[in-house]
């Protein structure tokens, strides 16, 4: 029974960074995967679907904007098939360098399914049989799956889930997307853009719903411009599977509709990976809907067994996960080490238009009773965006008016997810949009949306 002093459940960005950040500060360290190295996110989600964004990106651009840059292709050709293998073959570079890392950092990985069977012991059962671990710490780090739909029961081929989305090389005429959320807006950019009629279906009132009211709305217009029909406060009802196409009834303020297509996604939300893994009998207090609860240090109640990631349900982010992962590891080897505040986490949606922000929406800060003031500056008036003919959108910073504290960023338009560190950066150094205002950024950048939505906080916009 091999001994540890950590030994992690899960081998995603949460896991995998977790036990390599332990093994770093001298603890023998293993790593326990059922299926893959660096999860769901670099397997079959998150670095994937990043790829197959990019090639969207270039179809989009041919298909429909080749007049405007100069471009004359007749009969132009687009392999989906193509562009998924190429996001294969990004996938397995990075879960090869994850392999990598774990013998570089001498980290014991085993395959196969894990379950507690006490507070310091984990049974795995791999294809060669079971064995159990001895660890002084546990760390589960499983993540979530899709949570379903009543009523609708996904069977990988007409109604799908993003496994099945991500991996098929056949592109469908049409989608319904249910779920209005990261993953069908980021299915429904890359459908859209490789010419599959794709209708967007949410129950709740916007698409985006967890973001700022003006994004939802921003990307509202931009998705219907492109042809995505968009269905917000409409429920699913059911959905009827045929031999060649689905048929899905919805309703909403409008009543009721039937939509026929080729396939549908259900993209409405994760639960946690905590079933039979043996929590509950070594006493780990898990909340209503399964997920671990945890202090700030990522300590479960029971000593000995910690949590991070999207199994603790604080936010389901891979780069939040690996960051918990960092910290719990500190915790775990009394390193010096920090708290995480999970509502100013970068959030990023790799939609087109892109979506990202961090922090208080507007609405937000006022029911907390802050005075606010708000600076925003369009991409339509920023040079460089104009250079790339990707000007929709809009840069917003949402400050406290009395000691100029940045409670929130919210941002549509091009490449803003590469925008967000230097706005969470200054927030967290307790920087103002005065300062920021102050920096000097090169021009033409993407940047100096930054700088003039910081500029029109203190009421002193140069370019609007």
């Amino acid at each position: 029974m091999p001994d540890y002093d950590v030994a992690v459940i899960g081998a995603g960005p949460g896991g995998y960074v977790c036990a390599i950040r332990a093994a770093q500060l001298g603890l023998k360290t293993a790593v326990v995967d059922r299926e893959w190295l660096g999860g769901v996110c670099l397997n079959i989600g998150c670095v994937p679907s990043k790829a197959l964004l990019r090639n969207a990106e270039i179809a989009h651009l041919l298909r429909e904007r080749g007049d405007d840059f100069g471009f004359k292709i007749d009969g132009l050709s687009l392999d989906y098939g193509a562009a998924v293998r190429r996001s294969r073959q990004v996938s397995d570079r990075l879960v090869k360098g994850v392999g990598f890392l774990m013998k570089k950092n001498k980290i014991d990985v085993h395959m196969g399914a894990a379950r507690v069977t006490g507070p310091h012991s984990i049974e795995v059962k791999g294809k060669d049989g079971a064995v159990t671990l001895q660890a002084k710490n546990i760390v589960v780090a499983t993540g979530a799956s899709p949570s379903s739909i009543p009523g609708v029961t996904p069977d990988g081929d007409r109604v799908v889930t993003y496994r099945e989305a991500i991996l098929q090389e056949r592109l469908p005429k049409s989608m319904v997307i249910m779920g209005a959320g990261a993953i069908g807006l980021e299915f429904a950019t890359v459908w859209n853009s490789y010419g599959t009629d794709v209708t967007l279906v949410e129950m709740l009132p916007r698409i985006a719903p967890t973001e700022d009211e003006e994004v939802s709305k921003e990307l509202t217009k931009a998705f219907t411009k492109r042809g995505i029909k968009v269905l917000a406060g409409t429920r699913v009802e059911s959905v009827e599977v045929l031999k060649a196409k689905v048929k899905v009834k919805v309703s909403g303020a409008g009543g009721g509709q039937e939509i026929e297509a080729e396939q549908a996604l259900v993209a409405a939300g994760f639960r946690p990976n905590t079933r039979d893994l043996g929590l509950e009998a070594a006493g780990v207090h898990l909340s209503e809907r399964g997920f671990v609860e945890i202090d700030e240090r990522m300590a479960s109640n029971v000593p000995g067994v910690w949590a991070i990631g999207d199994v603790t349900g604080k936010l389901m982010l891979a780069h939040v996960a690996s960051a918990m992962g960092i910290i719990c590891a500190e915790h775990i080897a009394g390193a010096s080490t920090v708290t995480l505040t999970y509502e100013n986490m970068p959030r990023a949606f790799y939609c087109q238009p892109q979506v990202g922000a961090f922090g208080l929406s507007e609405a937000q800060a006022k029911e907390r009773g802050h005075e606010i003031k708000v600076g925003r500056f369009p991409f339509q008036a920023n040079g460089k965006a104009l250079g790339l003919g990707d000007y929709g959108g809009w840069v917003k910073i949402v400050a406290d008016a009395k000691y100029g504290e940045i409670l929130g960023a919210h941002m549509v338009g091009p490449e803003v997810t590469e925008l967000l560190p230097e706005l969470t950066l200054a927030q967290m150094m307790e920087l103002t949009p005065a300062e920021i205002a102050r920096n000097v950024h090169a021009h033409p950048t993407l940047t100096e949306a930054l700088m003039e939505a910081a500029h029109d906080v203190s009421g002193h916009p140069i370019h609007t």
